[in-house]
């Protein structure tokens, strides 16, 4: 019979494990490097998955910005993945969001694919606040050959701060291009607001 695996707050006692579980990510360079003190420092954001005492998995949500989280640290224990327990994960740190008033989360991840799935959209990474690169410097691909995938997800509630102001608008009319990878229901929001409907 498969374990029940339980998704809750995390405590002191998982943060060793927590750390050794991240790191076994961070040496195949799919994760930061994570020092332990920081673990200890930001326990209070992380959820951990438990199987039984043990920790086979571990996400934490930090607000960055204005009306602005990052989901980070997402790791599931490879023996464990394929069981949901990522996406249990997430949905325990979309809620905390949701608490906290925050109706637009982002994480920078190489496997968009997850994210996707759960309803996450591309964006180009100078869309989000520069304020959100500060761990950057630590990434083993920093500074020229940076690999990671800007995705947010709008949760809804009071709409995120709109990508251009009117006052960002050049005078003669034209609207700038939109970055690759813009969703395309934004866009077509946008028009609406526009033309006026």
């Amino acid at each position: 019979m498969p374990s029940v695996i339980t998704i809750r707050r995390a405590k002191i006692g998982d943060v060793r494990a927590m750390h050794k579980l991240l790191s076994v990510f961070a040496e195949k360079k799919e994760l930061l490097p994570r020092a332990i003190s920081e673990l200890y420092e930001n326990l209070q954001q992380f959820h951990v998955a438990d199987d039984k005492g043990r920790v086979v998995g571990c996400c934490s949500l930090a607000v960055q910005w204005d009306n602005l989280a990052e989901v980070k640290a997402l790791a599931v224990d490879p023996d464990f993945q394929g069981r949901g327990i990522g996406r249990k994960l997430l949905d325990a740190c979309l809620k905390d969001a949701k608490t906290l008033g925050i109706t637009r989360v982002f994480a920078l991840t190489m496997k968009d694919g997850f994210f996707d799935k759960i309803g996450f959209s591309r964006v180009g990474k100078n869309d989000l606040p520069h304020k959100v690169w500060t761990e950057c410097v630590r990434c083993p691909y920093f500074p020229d050959a940076c690999v990671e995938i800007a995705m947010v997800k709008d949760l809804g509630g009071v709409a995120p701060v709109p990508l251009f102001k009117a006052g960002d608008l050049p005078a003669d009319g034209t609207t700038p291009t939109e970055p690759e990878g813009f969703p395309a229901a934004r866009r077509a929001r946008a028009g609406k607001k526009r033309s006026g409907s």
